[in-house]
């Protein structure tokens, strides 16, 4: 799975706009479909609390968050799966990304077409889930197809995979079929694991991103709360954001005036500052710090991953030579206030190998090369 997150949406709900505020690099937008074709790709900063609290015990010379990359994909449309409007080309870009941000058009306003001529959020959503099940759809029926050689494999690994995915696979046909989501049915994990190699569009978790005006920031709209009784159905979070006011953010220097920004118009985060949180955590990745004087870093690793795995994320031979893990975590640092008071309280540890690293721990890698 790609440790990214694409913004998809049909054409002129405002995805490129809020991807250029997203990553303060210019995307292009117009007011006509396709303006996006390649994928624009943006890198930006996790928003992480904690790093500050660190950082401000600390005082290193740099500080180094956590990072997670969007990529706007162009404008979907009806008929995609068939190659409308470069649909193919779109879907494949698609199928590359680890999770998956819909933006929905929530706002009304004359002087900003939409394809279909008028705003309807659920309709909206409707073509690009049809769109992307039907893709799917055309994926799994070439596996059951082929699951006949697979139940009569030699290769009992094989086998055992086949007996376990033609099940899931006939339920997921029967459910696309339908023009809904692989996501919204309740498969466990070894059912997941079958179907794994498919890269199914339908199974990546999906944030709806609610582009709504100024005046819907503080209550939802109409439009907001039919998006979040839709969500509801297939598994799926969604959040509320004004791509015209995050522009606003987003060409602001400072902190300092973004926060007071922020305070005029009566929030306390940015819709941004959500959005890249929830992408962060549908791709299931958890932060550790590393922590000093010259350096406080954060750095990304896979839910579950045990010491010598996340001591790979800073080098591979931290894990070839993996010995020890020196551990405390971050909540301790700030009860305690240094690292020497961590230490007297008894909360800092040796850890081996079979150490399940936690969101938040500080830890420093001993290693043999």
């Amino acid at each position: 799975m790609g440790l990214n997150c694409g913004i998809v949406g049909l054409p002129n709900v405002g995805k490129s706009t809020i991807f250029s505020a997203l990553t303060s690099a210019p995307a292009e937008a117009a007011n006509y479909p396709f303006c996006t074709i390649e994928p624009n790709v943006g890198v930006v900063h996790v928003p992480d609390p904690r790093m500050e609290k660190i950082g401000a015990i600390i005082g290193p010379e740099k500080m180094v968050p956590a990072i997670v990359e969007f990529v706007d994909i162009a404008g979907l449309v009806k008929g995609a799966s068939k190659g409308e409007g470069l649909g193919n080309q779109f879907l494949g870009h698609i199928r590359q990304v680890g999770a998956t941000c819909h933006v929905v058009r929530c706002f009304e306003d004359d002087d900003i077409i939409h394809v279909a001529g008028k705003v309807d959020p659920v309709s909206d959503i409707e073509v690009i889930n049809i769109e992307l099940a039907l893709a799917d759809l055309e994926t799994v029926t070439k596996r059951i197809q082929n699951l006949d050689k697979m139940l009569k494999s030699q290769d009992k690994i094989v086998q055992n995979k086949a007996k376990i995915a033609k099940p899931v696979l006939e339920r997921l046909k029967a459910t696309l079929e339908e023009g809904h989501p692989g996501r919204s049915l309740d498969l466990n994990e070894d059912e997941k694991d079958s179907i794994a190699d498919l890269q199914l569009i339908t199974m990546k978790k999906m944030l709806y991103v609610c582009n709504v005006d100024e005046d819907s920031i503080l209550e939802d709209n109409e439009h907001v709360k039919k998006v979040k009784e839709l969500a509801k159905k297939d598994n799926s979070d969604v959040i509320t954001i004004c791509g015209k006011i995050e522009s606003e953010i987003a060409s602001l220097e400072s902190k300092e005036e973004k926060a007071a920004f922020l305070s005029d118009i009566g929030i306390t985060e940015s819709g941004l500052s959500k959005m890249i949180k929830a992408g962060y955590e549908m791709l299931e990745m958890k932060t550790y710090f590393t922590a000093g004087v010259k350096e406080v870093r954060a750095w990304t690793f896979p839910k579950g991953a045990k010491a010598p795995q996340a001591a790979a994320v800073i080098h591979t031979d931290f894990e070839k030579g993996f010995i020890k893990a020196e551990v405390f975590h971050c909540d301790d640092l700030f009860q305690y206030g240094s690292e020497a008071k961590v230490k007297e309280a008894g909360k800092f540890r040796i850890e081996g190998k079979e150490y399940e690293v936690k969101d938040g721990d500080i830890m420093h890698f001993r290693f043999n090369v």
